[in-house]
């Protein structure tokens, strides 16, 4: 069971949005997390997982259910919260942070994103942070403007492939041209 809020355009904040053009996007279940949830490797056993700019979470609560050990990232405190609720409700562990996805530092085994991709400066953003974070990554993008540069310049050190017409698995090449191991 999913709770999440009614009306997400009521949650429209003024001054938040002259703070960092902040808007209510988590309120949302995009098709892109929807898309991600249902790509998801049936067992997920052990794997530290962590889902970048998370929203309502989904793609969250199905790694938990499917065995991974999950944080989930939104920089919308009440997203945080309605997801530990969601989480508690569902007999799942997710670690929900509150925190901007383009500045977190962990070690982790596989990075979730759905629709990460809506302004020019989260590609360079997602770019620079992935490798840090994970030799393995799984992104749903439904065709931001930006998405294409950022796929083109990704596929320069991981090697891409398609999971489903808008959902993708980034592995980490070597130098040499290897797969990165696994951790």
């Amino acid at each position: 069971m999913l709770s999440r809020p009614r009306d997400p355009e009521a949650l429209i904040d003024e001054e938040a949005f002259a703070d960092d053009e902040f808007m209510p996007y988590w309120a949302e279940l995009w098709p892109a997390a929807l898309e991600l949830a249902e790509a998801l490797p049936a067992s997920l056993a052990g794997l530290r997982v962590i889902e970048l700019g998370c929203g309502l979470g989904m793609p969250s609560l199905v790694a938990a259910a499917r065995g991974a050990v999950v944080t989930a990232l939104d920089w919308a405190e009440p997203a945080v919260e309605l997801l530990r609720g969601n989480a508690e409700r569902n007999g799942l562990s997710v670690a929900a942070v509150h925190a901007d996805w383009r500045a977190y530092a962990g070690d982790f085994d596989l990075v979730l994103g759905s629709d990460l991709l809506y302004e020019a400066r989260n590609a360079a953003a997602l770019l620079e942070l992935l490798p840090r974070l994970a030799p393995e990554a799984i992104l749903a993008e439904p065709g931001r403007p930006h998405a294409a540069g950022f796929f083109r310049q990704a596929a320069e050190t991981w090697t891409i492939e398609p999971l489903g017409a808008r959902v993708a698995r980034l592995t980490r090449t070597t130098r040499e041209g290897r797969q990165a191991p696994r951790r």
